[in-house]
């Protein structure tokens, strides 16, 4: 911090503290850098500084003084240490409490992370996307694209998501149809506040995605939980309860359910898409990582049939690329898409249209499908890869389906072998695994996790393979 803003905040101190009283004169700049071992012009600047904040009055040919429009306080005592406000000293009520649980002490640094299914960012077109990123600055309508952009995004970008589902989903659409997010969870966000109201029933599965149980709950929705089993969501209890009650939302993961993998059956999705039909059920169709199936074509989306505008589209281009490219977007009809964007709003006038413009160069050009195909292909050899070296390690330790698709692998351990205890003994190797906690809900739930394979090369693999067996 520069000198002079030093001396100003000393002085702004002081005065808090009611050391120096409104009125109270100061001395001039040159006796003052004098008693402070200061050069003159540093003093003349945080009178300057404290001056324009207020803090104090220049009187000419009087001198400098305290402003006498602030409070009298009690002087407090000065003391030989710098005492230090803290925060945390005080807890204030005034603020929405979502847990229980403190901070972190500090970010600690693992040479493995063991996430929940992320692609490999190490693979990613990211000097591609870059180069385009920085190149837009050079362009003369840097100016007049930013100011353009909407809340729905930009406008190459829905272009080309449009074409792109047309192309890989089967889905209609076009740009009208398409608002861009920061990321899929945000665009669950915004679809479930355009539907929910307090009291609001929505049905979701049992387990489920558990931030977005927590967008529904927090919105004052109940939620009424539907069994998960190989085949997806049980859609004939789904219809008992539209019979029986009239849910205001489904939220449904058909294509790699989360956590579990499992994908809807094709005769449960003919059925589903009668009901949504039938009694005019809102649907938010979570495809979070649709362009990865690796042992046959991938399930055309819901969002595909004739749905008569009920179904509410989310995709993720986060999950293409990297954790750190934050960039999802929501497909609907054109009166919700635009009522969205008019919430959206509250939020954020525009998203960050330069990358929005990036990203959209690289599906004009390719190079986003290039890099699907590619990733699939390593996906794939990693996936059975990791499969195999479970099996023949671990093989009493866990047990777990090989899924068709996705990047993680639903895997149960051994109730003798605690996820908890297990996770604290892989940190201090320096390998994170979460502890399960996240999904323990449901029935499906108990002592299991998700373990996300895809952002692992093989000598990662084979070192937490290994890490976990030397814990049996």
């Amino acid at each position: 911090m520069p000198v002079y803003q030093q001396v100003a905040n000393g002085l702004i101190r002081l005065i808090v503290e009611g050391n120096l009283q409104p009125g109270h004169s100061l001395p001039a700049s040159r006796a003052f850098a004098q008693l402070m071992h200061l050069n003159r012009t540093t003093v003349v600047a945080a009178y300057e500084e404290l001056r324009i904040q207020d803090w104090i009055a220049v009187v000419p040919r009087k001198g400098i003084f305290i402003s006498s429009q602030l409070p009298l306080i009690k002087p407090k005592s000065f003391s030989d240490e710098i005492s230090v406000v803290q925060m945390e000293e005080s807890q204030p009520d005034y603020f929405l409490k979502l847990t229980t649980a403190n901070p972190p002490s500090e970010e600690k640094f693992y040479e493995i992370v063991i996430n929940d299914g992320y692609p490999d960012s190490r693979i990613a077109p990211l000097s591609l996307l870059l180069s385009k990123y920085k190149s837009l600055f050079s362009k003369k309508y840097l100016d007049g694209l930013l100011l353009r952009g909407t809340t729905t995004g930009s406008e190459y970008l829905r272009i080309e998501l449009a074409s792109f589902m047309s192309q890989t989903r089967g889905m209609i659409a076009s740009k009208e149809n398409i608002l861009v997010t920061r990321g899929a969870q945000i665009a669950i966000y915004l679809a479930a506040r355009m539907i929910i109201k307090p009291g609001s029933l929505v049905i979701v599965g049992d387990s489920n995605y558990f931030l977005a149980n927590e967008v529904f709950t927090r919105a004052g929705a109940v939620l009424i939980k539907v069994k998960v089993d190989e085949n997806g969501m049980d859609v004939d209890e789904i219809e008992k309860i539209c019979k029986e009650k009239k849910p205001h939302l489904l939220y449904i993961i058909p294509h790699h359910h989360h956590p579990t993998t499992v994908t809807l059956s094709a005769e449960r999705r003919m059925k589903l898409l009668q009901i949504i039909q039938k009694y005019r059920l809102p649907v938010i169709e979570d495809d979070y990582d649709y362009d990865f199936h690796y042992d046959n074509c991938p399930i055309l989306p819901l969002a595909s049939a004739d749905h008569k505008g009920y179904v509410i589209y989310i995709g993720s281009i986060t999950k293409t690329l990297a954790p750190s490219i934050k960039m999802g977007f929501i497909v609907a009809n054109k009166s919700f898409i635009w009522q969205t964007a008019q919430f959206k709003m509250m939020m954020e006038i525009r998203g960050d249209v330069l990358m929005e413009e990036a990203l959209a160069h690289l599906y004009n050009t390719g190079e986003m499908q290039r890099h699907i195909a590619r990733s699939v292909k390593l996906y794939k050899s990693r996936r059975d890869l990791f499969c195999e070296e479970m099996s023949n390690q671990l093989n009493d330790m866990v047990t777990f389906t090989k899924p068709h698709g996705g990047m993680a692998i639903w895997t149960s351990f051994n109730r003798k072998y605690s996820l908890v205890e297990l996770s604290s003994q892989l940190a201090k190797q320096g390998i994170y695994m979460n502890d399960g906690s996240r999904y323990a809900v449901g029935d499906t739930a108990g002592n299991s996790l998700r373990i996300g394979f895809a952002s692992m090369n093989e000598k990662e693999m084979k070192a937490f393979v290994q890490a976990l067996y030397n814990l049996k």
